[in-house]
């Protein structure tokens, strides 16, 4: 019987050494959250983040609607051009979500009221299908007819590549975005943008 006692006792300062022991380790690990505004300028590691798209995107739509040929298609057409933004390539060494970059850019022509912007990939075949089962489901007050779709003028494309250059104590990475814009019609490109980003990484 004092055996048994012992071998509680014994058990249980063990289990109760492990849980302390638990304790600890899981509060040393607890990380803090700070949230900021969205337009804050944040570089951790010197990679391609937020940041870069955002500014990236709103210089180059900037200047592609600054240049002459918006105004030549108003003037020959009396309408804004419609425009797609097609793919952009990473050739960069990391792996970038482009979608983010993308989606961005249809934000600043959308917002600047120049453009007409006109939907693109994998969410213009959802579209298309939905418009498919309405000739089926919906009723024909309602259906959205085929054939309705505005056409886009131009299609924007682009690639990013980076190049990085390092030694012991610092590490340069260089990034390049190259954009085109093409007129569908004709295959001429009345536009092309390059922005570049330098970035030194100090270990």
């Amino acid at each position: 019987m004092r055996e048994r006692r012992m071998y509680m006792k014994y058990s249980f300062t063990k289990l109760l050494f492990f849980c302390s022991l638990t304790s600890v380790l899981v509060f040393s690990c607890v990380s803090t959250v700070e949230r900021i505004d969205e337009d804050t300028r944040v570089d951790l590691s010197g990679r391609w983040n937020d940041t870069d798209s955002r500014l990236v995107a709103q210089e180059m739509t900037n200047d592609s609607l600054a240049r002459v040929w918006l105004e030549d298609f108003i003037d020959a057409n009396g309408k804004k051009p419609a425009v797609i933004v097609g793919s952009i390539r990473n050739m960069s060494h990391e792996h970038i979500s482009t979608e983010a970059f993308i989606k961005d850019i249809e934000r600043e022509y959308v917002n600047s009221g120049r453009v007409r912007v006109i939907q693109a990939g994998a969410a213009r075949d959802e579209i298309r299908k939905e418009r498919t089962d309405q000739q089926q489901f919906a009723s024909p007050e309602t259906v959205r007819k085929w054939g309705r779709e505005l056409g886009a003028d131009f299609i924007l494309q682009g690639v990013l590549n980076s190049i990085v250059d390092a030694d012991s104590r610092e590490k340069l990475v260089f990034y390049q975005v190259d954009l085109e814009l093409t007129d569908i019609e004709t295959n001429e490109k009345v536009w092309i943008g390059t922005k570049k980003i330098k970035k030194i990484i100090k270990k």
